[in-house]
């Protein structure tokens, strides 16, 4: 089990896309909101990233930026927004001082992590020499390949966009380690108790249950993991329970029945009962509904 595999895969809808942006001096690129998160790296030159109603973050080489919530935004050459014009992604200088590599993942909102839903609007990475080997590693790699034309470029472009995701949650969940869900994630008792409920959805689970599983009492299970996850035991496990069903429902021929058992529920009635109050529709027509990943 995998907390944030679990947190990205519930998601994540379609493969990543990206785009090199090479431009000169000035340039002022907004934006738009999107349905997913976005991301940016400087692969060479200096720039600013103006979340809107936020403070301008200034961008070195080497430098990632995550925007977790698909805001609007402005990439800059100085801390001002006026004047942006809205990215095109076929406009772009070919041997501009400034070159990006942008990208995005679409996501679906309905089936939002907790964990990804707590994080700020912009998660700024810095190059700091000896911090996060693994994610510089990966922005050398993609920026090596979005320059090249190897065999293969695109599936290893895509590959390395999947991990450069996964780094960048890392090293924000590193440099957050005490609060929240970064810190639910490193203790211990909390850790294994989000463990065994996504490893084992379908389990008869009662709170004295997990309590004994990890060594804690109900009291103390309870308070600590409300606290950390922001959300009682018992309130999280029908979350998830819910949400492994809307990813089966998804991308799965399953029957409703085989779909229930797997996340705990003996009946289909009382199965689609909880569902339609989670999502607001019935598991069938859901699926009739939702297009596959």
């Amino acid at each position: 089990m995998d907390v944030v595999s679990d947190a990205i895969e519930t998601m994540r809808i379609g493969r990543p896309s990206s785009s090199r942006l090479s431009i000169g001096s000035p340039w002022r690129c907004r934006f738009a909101p999107y349905d997913g998160a976005g991301f940016h790296v400087l692969l060479r030159g200096s720039g600013w990233l103006i979340p809107d109603g936020a403070e301008p973050v200034p961008l070195g080489v080497g430098d990632a930026v995550l925007v977790p919530h698909g805001a609007s935004h402005v990439l800059s050459d100085s801390p001002s927004a006026e004047g942006a014009v809205p990215f095109d992604a076929t406009v772009s200088a070919a041997d501009g001082p400034v070159e990006f590599l942008c990208g995005k993942y679409r996501l679906d909102r309905s089936r939002a992590h907790p964990l990804l839903v707590g994080m700020p609007e912009v998660v700024h990475l810095p190059a700091d020499l000896g911090r996060h080997a693994r994610l510089r590693a990966a922005i050398d790699l993609l920026g090596g390949e979005v320059r090249g034309d190897g065999p293969g470029r695109e599936t290893v472009i895509t590959s390395l966009l999947d991990l450069l995701l996964v780094y960048m949650l890392r090293a924000w969940l590193e440099d957050n380690a005490e609060t929240g869900w970064p810190r639910a994630l490193r203790d211990p008792e909390i850790a294994a108790a989000l463990e065994a409920l996504h490893s084992r959805p379908a389990a008869p689970w009662r709170i004295e249950d997990l309590a004994a599983h990890v060594g804690l009492s109900r009291a103390t299970l309870a308070r600590r993991f409300t606290a950390l996850t922001g959300q009682p035991p018992m309130a999280y496990l029908t979350w998830w329970r819910m949400t492994t069903a809307a990813r089966l429902l998804r991308e799965s021929d399953l029957p409703l029945l085989a779909i229930a058992r797997q996340v705990g529920y003996g009946s289909p009635y009382a199965f689609s009962h909880a569902f339609k109050r989670q999502f607001g529709l019935p598991p069938g027509l859901y699926r009739d509904r939702e297009p596959a990943g």
